[in-house]
């Protein structure tokens, strides 16, 4: 069984115990569970059903693991014959998410 999620603007392809990389998640700590509602598609093998925009009464129940960040992201800003050029880099937060349970309703 498996569901896709839309969690903080992005989709993700959730099955149990699969291990996501998520934006990073604030309000939660480190071995918390989050539950999310916004779900897209499940399918429990054989049957699929599929929201509009998200299908009634499923959830998935994920646990908060570590928050890290990922490389650096470089950009370089540049425009022709004006002698102007910058590069800027940042690097993101991410969270590990653990998926606990896949609910259809």
């Amino acid at each position: 069984m498996y569901a896709v999620v839309e969690y903080k603007g992005n989709q993700y392809k959730a099955e149990k115990g699969a291990v996501l990389q998520v934006s990073k998640i604030n309000d939660a700590k480190q071995g918390d569970t989050v539950t999310i509602d916004n779900v897209l598609l499940v399918s429990d093998g054989d049957k699929v059903s599929v929201g509009s925009p998200y299908v009634k009464g499923a959830k998935v129940t994920v646990e908060v693991g570590e928050t890290f960040r990922d490389k650096k992201v470089l950009v370089l800003k540049y425009k022709a014959k004006k002698d102007y050029h910058r590069l800027h880099g940042h690097r993101e937060y991410y969270t590990n998410v653990t998926v606990k349970d896949v609910v259809l309703a």
